[in-house]
């Protein structure tokens, strides 16, 4: 983000984001790894110094409440499980960036007004309820 307190600017580049985010298509998070395996067979190719394994064997981690889940991805899917976790960051990166110019464009408002900010603390009873009487 550009290290501006312009306003203006400001509120231009948060449009921006906004209409970069409505862009934003079929996303996943986590990440795509290719996985070469032995199988076992004494005789095997994959079981020779210079032999790679068996594979590609694609697979898709990702962390949901703490563990890694682990999700295989068929070779026909790569292509589409790339585009999908690049959307997943680029969207990671359009929040990241949008807090950073609300927030600037919050501080700039509060410098050109300060007498915007109202504070309320030391108020009790404020909260006026209507009457159950009839």
């Amino acid at each position: 983000m550009a290290k501006t307190h312009d306003p203006e600017t400001l509120n231009s580049r948060r449009n921006e984001i906004c209409e970069e985010l409505a862009s934003i298509g079929d996303l996943r998070p986590g990440s795509l790894v290719a996985r070469y395996r032995k199988c076992g067979k004494p005789n095997c190719h994959c079981a020779k110094e210079e032999g790679g394994g068996h594979g590609p064997s694609w697979s898709l981690t990702r962390k949901v409440d703490g563990k890694t889940v682990t999700k295989i991805i068929p070779p026909s899917a790569v292509l589409q499980t790339k585009e999908q976790i690049a959307e997943y960051r680029r969207l990671r990166d359009l929040t990241g960036e949008l807090v950073e110019v609300s927030e600037g464009l919050c501080d700039a408002m509060l410098s050109a007004d300060p007498g915007a900010v109202v504070d309320d603390t030391g108020k009790k009873g404020a909260l006026k309820r209507a009457s159950t009487r009839r």
